[in-house]
């Protein structure tokens, strides 16, 4: 994986190497023809595995000057599109994406509404509401390329999610399903000269500059005395003059204008629109229908199918009420329209249209903000918590020498706006402006307010401005009306005297919040309201039923928080109750006792006096048991990974013992090989315990001891039978003998085992293989019940089915048979 320091470094580093960046390309651009875009930053992932339920989140940062991101992504997703129509939308793999913050797909359904490819993306332009995001299908080969006409600058989050829905945070005592891995190479391109942007860095850039007045006596037409005629001397306001500008009807300029802090309006007008010709009186086009069309739009450059604002500014200027801070841009396009037969119709324009362009950004002093700059507005304070549980944990204070920064709470009447705008309204609004730092986008913003009288209070939240009636980005007015169509947006505690909600992943930057309120003075109010604005890692602290986990991005760019629920509960917050407390103790009951049946093996092989057995299944039941109470959440007397790899060694034990117990060896040899057993079997348990692969290596090994206790068994219990090099010569040569040779052994074999009980053992194992396929996610505490009562059965039936004294007669009938065909053989020599 590559870093490029400019995006992980202060804005003085930064500046440096853009500086250089800058210097070098634009020589070398020179060279080699014009190429204006240089790599900013390439990130790689490789043979990331995302396992069921699993997610990952990828971080990229986009400077104001970047002209593209490309992401390739290669995956082993093989879902053909006839299953993924059939398939339920919470166990698919998905790309999500999202502005400034982490994308959360199963808090709503509407970003899974028009579930498509991410290769379908619109190229005219991507316009995602800061509550909203996108989702997409993940398949084999996903290569798209966003340039910054279709996406803004900023943070931009990718989330990668191997199954969705509640049960994704819950603690699984199994995940079955699918898992996949990905391959992923992010590269962002930039601009080397900032007056050029676009795809190709071929679009040129106006600046438009400032140039600061306390108080503007700009035209007519830009006046603000109509709108601030009672504080005009309050207002700080910007303008600029550009110099005429001239382009024809298929030409348009392009402007960039950077607004920091957070204004009340910004205007743009054109004046002096002129021709650069003199027309001729037999100059017959008609110019009375020149208009001169002005797009607008927050970070990316405008086009005429995708823009925020539009206006005709040869008329009226295009006004922007509450603009957010940052970069707009304008593109103006000059359009000759003609009345033919009473349909507007647009024609070229044979000359060029020349004009001035004047735009105002007007801003409150300190401390004030709103129309006529009268309401109140503050600043807030970061307060660290004194013992953090993590980072970034803090709550927020105004800004004022008043204020105790020992409670996290402050009073709020004494801080309201007191003055209504005009004489027709009864309210004010009162500003709250604070700031979520850098990295920190994984934190959610926690607001309460909690009064002894009831609430008249109305809070709107926006990134980046001002809040409005019109324009915000969540609000709550009272039980029954807020933000329940937004998806990062979860209210909790709510009456008349209190709310509480909270805003989840939170974007880095400023937020503004906006308290509409009934206009008193501090000394008319009787009552009380305490208000607390704080950023949390997980909401509500997980619900009190689960544990907040910090985790650092793919990227290592940001640390983000999620919750990791119990056994019964999931969600982003751990409020869905996936399973009942009823149900809970039924699924605890039927793992912990089922393992009662590890008493069935243990009995038979103490009676049979084969101690180092009975340890071992005894051992296992009960280590079985003590793992799954601590999995369920009913007690762990040990670590979760010491009682699991308990588990597993001991139940891997087991059944390669049950193997070596058939073979009638002597103890010698018994302990050569579970020697050998623990030691791979203690490894198995250790390195991936839960790996379906470890049936099938635990039957082969036991299997295998099985093989090695016969062969060290026959060897040693029948050396009176002859293996001369004669007798192996002759086996080869004569049917008689090699038909003598498998009719003992098979005399041996039958009289050796119950095949009753041999046959009751498969069954039970075969009973244990088809609950092994069986369970899943929902269903595991049944099924996994079943598998622990059918090993156990199934050992309990192999170990009877040995015959462990073996009938003299019968060994000597089978003895004198062999040697009799045996001497048959050697005698037709």
């Amino acid at each position: 994986m590559v870093k490029i320091p400019i995006l992980n470094s202060g804005v003085g580093l930064n500046a440096l190497l853009f500086i250089s960046y800058l210097l070098v390309h634009c020589y070398s651009s020179d060279e080699d023809g014009g190429f204006n875009t240089f790599s900013v930053s390439n990130f790689r992932y490789s043979e990331i595995e995302l396992k069921p339920y699993d997610w990952r989140y990828i971080r990229v940062d986009l400077p104001p000057w970047f002209s593209s991101m490309s992401i390739t992504l290669k995956t082993d997703v093989d879902i053909d599109k006839g299953t993924i129509k059939r398939l339920p939308k919470n166990i698919l793999p998905l790309i999500c994406f999202r502005d400034r913050s982490l994308p959360l797909p199963e808090i709503s359904d509407s970003s899974l509404k028009a579930l498509g490819t991410f290769s379908n993306i619109s190229i005219g332009g991507m316009r995602i509401h800061p509550s909203e995001e996108q989702c997409h299908l993940l398949e084999k080969n996903i290569t798209v390329t966003l340039t910054n006409e279709q996406i803004s600058p900023g943070v931009w989050y990718f989330g990668l999610f191997n199954g969705i829905g509640p049960v994704r945070t819950q603690s699984k005592m199994i995940s079955r399903g699918p898992s996949y891995s990905f391959c992923a190479n992010i590269s962002v391109e930039g601009c080397t000269t900032l007056t050029m942007l676009g795809p190709y860095c071929n679009q040129t850039i106006n600046l438009l500059t400032c140039a600061r007045s306390d108080v503007y006596g700009g035209p007519k037409k830009l006046s603000v005395s109509d709108m601030y005629n009672k504080t005009v001397e309050n207002v700080i306001s910007c303008r600029n003059s550009y110099e005429a500008k001239c382009h024809g009807n298929d030409e348009s300029n392009i402007y960039s204008l950077e607004l920091l802090g957070t204004t009340v309006q910004l205007r743009i007008m054109a004046t002096g629109v002129r021709f650069n010709q003199t027309h001729s009186a037999n100059d017959t086009e008609d110019y009375s229908e020149i208009i001169l069309m002005c797009y607008a739009r927050h970070g990316s450059i405008p086009l005429t199918t995708s823009y925020d604002y539009s206006s005709d500014i040869s008329k009226k200027p295009l006004v922007v009420d509450l603009p957010k801070e940052g970069r707009w841009y304008f593109t103006i396009q000059p359009i000759n329209q003609s009345d033919v037969h009473g349909r507007m119709l647009e024609r070229n324009i044979s000359s060029n249209i020349c004009y001035s362009m004047e735009w105002q950004a007007i801003e409150c002093p300190v401390g004030k903000n709103g129309p006529n700059c009268t309401w109140q507005s503050y600043m807030l304070q970061t307060v660290l918590r004194k013992n953090p549980s993590a980072p970034f944990e803090s709550y927020y204070l105004p800004m004022d020498e008043k204020m105790s920064l020992k409670a996290a709470n402050f009073p709020l009447e004494p801080l309201l706006s007191n003055i209504s705008v005009g004489d027709k309204l009864n309210f004010a609004w009162t500003y709250f402006i604070m700031d979520i730092p850098r990295g920190a986008a994984g934190g959610n913003i926690h607001i309460h307010l909690e009064s002894d009288a009831k609430l008249d209070y109305e809070i709107y939240a926006r990134f980046g401005g001002l809040p409005s009636l019109d324009t915000w980005d969540y609000y709550y007015a009272n039980k029954t009306s807020y933000s329940n169509e937004s998806m990062f947006f979860k209210l909790y505690d709510s009456s008349d005297e209190e709310f509480d909600f909270y805003i989840l992943y939170a974007g880095e930057g400023t937020w503004s919040f906006g308290l509409k309120h009934p206009v008193h003075t501090s000394s008319s109010s009787k009552h009380q309201t305490d208000m607390s604005i704080s950023v949390e890692n997980c909401p509500k602290g997980c619900s009190s039923q689960g544990k907040c986990q910090l985790v650092v991005d793919s990227s290592g760019l940001a640390l983000y928080s999620y919750c990791a629920c119990d056994r019964r509960h999931g969600g982003f917050d751990c409020s869905v109750e996936i399973v009942s407390h009823k149900g809970h103790i039924w699924q605890s009951i039927a793992l912990i006792a089922s393992n009662a049946a590890a008493i069935l093996p243990a009995f038979w092989a103490l009676r049979q006096k084969a101690f180092a057995e009975w340890v071992l299944y005894t051992s296992s039941g009960i280590s079985s048991g003590l793992y799954h109470a601590c999995d369920v959440g009913t007690w762990c007397i040990l670590s979760f990974h010491t009682l699991q790899f308990m588990d597993f060694w001991l139940s891997f034990m087991a059944v390669v013992s049950t193997f070596v117990y058939l073979a009638a060896i002597d103890e010698v040899s018994k302990r050569t090989i579970h020697t050998c057993v623990a030691i791979l079997t203690a490894l198995m348990a250790e390195t991936g315990a839960t790996r379906s692969t470890n049936i099938i290596i635990v039957i082969s090994i036991g299997a295998l001891g099985l093989i090695t206790g016969w062969l060290i068994e026959f060897s040693t219990q029948y050396r009176s039978i002859s293996w001369s090099v004669e007798f192996c010569i002759n086996i080869l040569g004569r049917w008689q003998n090699i038909r003598g040779w498998m009719s003992y052994l098979f005399i041996t074999l039958r009289k050796r085992f119950r095949w009753a009980f041999v046959l009751m053992g498969f069954v039970a194992l075969s009973m244990a293989a088809i609950s092994w396929r069986l369970e899943t996610t929902g269903n595991y505490w049944i099924w996994h019940s079943v598998w622990h009562v059918s090993i156990y059965t199934s050992s309990f039936f192999f170990l009877c089915s040995k015959v462990t004294i073996i009938n003299d007669e019968t060994h000597s009938h089978a003895d004198r048979e062999y040697e009799l065909t045996r001497q048959d053989s050697f005698s037709g020599r």
